[in-house]
């Protein structure tokens, strides 16, 4: 049984959604302190031939509390605003008329809670792509609370039969593979490679939210995205 846990991102990039695609169960990490000026509410998409940050204004949002309790602004401008920026981006990308309501659906979610606005994000696109992974809410766990780090890592993995634990490459110092494997877990660290598809006519460039990838890309070649990567397992790449 292959796991992944992270905190949910907004639209991000296709690393994220390789691990997610990667393993059987997905854990969204919500229950964990919002991380400020990170990647929860913000991302960058392709504007003008550039990269341009994006961001989901929130009400009131603070690293003292946890992801499932911070709010998306309530004022609908704002939301409009974000939405006009993208058509404005993507308008004339191939894939716009199938991609911009998936967008638009998780910006306007009238729950006005960020992680239900992620959720339903991870939702659509994986309906979208038809990816199988299921997906289980953190918070809707029953867990032990008060472990930390990578014992609550182990700990989620434990809990759900997990035989191996997939995880971003950017994990490695936060993560060590005797601690898992005495657990009776694989680790291994995902290390992506990006393949460049056609931005209209700029310069690619990698890296940016899977809102850009949606739009220029069809389902079946973003699937193939999904699989162009390596896995480090005890040092050594396969």
């Amino acid at each position: 049984m292959k796991i992944g846990i992270m905190q949910p991102y907004f639209f991000p990039y296709l690393g994220y959604w390789q691990t997610l695609n990667a393993v059987d169960k997905y854990v969204i990490y919500d229950d964990v302190n919002y991380i400020k000026n990170g990647w929860i509410n913000r991302n960058n998409i392709l504007l003008n031939g550039q990269k341009h940050l994006i961001t989901l204004p929130l009400d009131g949002a603070s690293p003292f509390l946890p992801i499932n309790q911070i709010k998306i602004t309530s004022k609908i401008k704002e939301k409009e605003k974000i939405l006009k920026t993208l058509e404005m981006a993507y308008k004339k990308a191939p894939h716009f008329n199938s991609v911009f309501p998936i967008v638009k659906d998780v910006i306007m979610d009238p729950s006005c809670l960020i992680s239900n606005a992620l959720i339903k994000q991870f939702r659509n696109v994986c309906e979208y792509l038809d990816i199988k992974t299921e997906l289980i809410i953190s918070s809707k766990l029953v867990k032990d609370n008060s472990l930390k780090a990578q014992d609550k890592v182990i700990h989620i993995c434990k809990l759900l039969g997990g035989t191996d634990y997939i995880n971003a490459i950017g994990g490695q110092e936060l993560y060590s593979f005797e601690d898992f494997a005495k657990n009776g877990i694989n680790l291994h660290f995902m290390k992506t490679i990006f393949t460049p598809y056609k931005q209209f006519k700029n310069e690619f460039i990698q890296g940016l939210s899977m809102i850009d990838i949606l739009m220029f890309n069809s389902p079946e070649q973003i699937r193939h995205m999904l699989n162009q990567y390596q896995l480090i397992s005890n040092t050594k790449e396969r």
